[in-house]
């Protein structure tokens, strides 16, 4: 589905990425776990078309979508959620999930924002509400949802449990396996949680100074002694 070959992403003259490579398949869902500032939310931004690379290929269904604009790669099937819960404040919950689909034309959006309201039933109750007045854990399922709304085959997910408190972060890991299961998405979790990443991943990716340093199945990489002892405090 998703293949990145010898990526490399420069901020100025800073390299922020450099020959990345990393695949997806259908339905699996792949995490990349790093310290702040190793590149994880810059190879998201590159998927999604915010950030070019100066070298190599995204290639997803076949297609390089390096030279795409945001808006095509969405069309093409990639939703991003960003990391620090960026929901528009002065919206409605509604609004906000009507939103994540201002790419589409059918008549079915109406139909899958129930749907979608089945995996976030809090967001069902306040649908009238200021997206700027739910909690932290609330925009952060919204955040989520108004990417689903886009109907994604690859969802792009950046730190969804950054600054929640440990139950919220426990649901909203359920919540990412069931989307997962019932709608067959493959899913690309960036976290610096990395036990809670590994723990609902097939495989993995470490990243370190804009760099792979590691990659394997979850279990390999749990299994792993530097892993454990620089990431997961064992």
């Amino acid at each position: 589905m998703l293949q990145i070959k010898n990526l490399k992403i420069a901020y100025e003259k800073a390299i922020a990425i450099k020959d990345i490579s990393i695949c997806v398949d259908e339905g699996e869902i792949v995490t990349i776990i790093g310290c702040n500032g190793a590149g994880k939310s810059t190879l998201l931004q590159a998927i999604s078309g915010l950030l070019k690379p100066v070298a190599g290929q995204i290639i997803f269904d076949g297609k390089d979508i390096c030279k795409m604009s945001p808006q095509q790669i969405v069309t093409m099937g990639i939703a991003h959620a960003p990391e620090g819960r960026r929901v528009f404040r002065d919206l409605s919950v509604y609004e906000n999930l009507l939103l994540g689909a201002y790419t589409r034309k059918d008549k079915k959006i109406k139909e899958d924002i129930e749907r979608i309201y089945t995996y976030f039933p809090r967001l069902k109750e306040r649908w009238k509400q200021r997206a700027g007045s739910l909690s932290g854990g609330e925009q952060q399922m919204l955040t989520i949802a108004r990417a689903l709304l886009s109907k994604p085959r690859l969802l792009l997910l950046d730190e969804p449990s950054m600054g929640l408190a440990p139950f919220l972060t426990i649901e909203i890991s359920r919540i990412i396996n069931e989307i997962n299961n019932k709608e067959k998405l493959s899913i690309i979790l960036v976290e610096q949680n990395s036990q809670l990443a590994l723990r609902i991943s097939k495989r993995g990716y470490l990243v370190e100074t804009g760099s792979i340093v590691l990659e394997g199945t979850s279990q390999e990489l749990v299994a792993n002694d530097y892993v454990k002892k620089a990431y997961l405090g064992i």
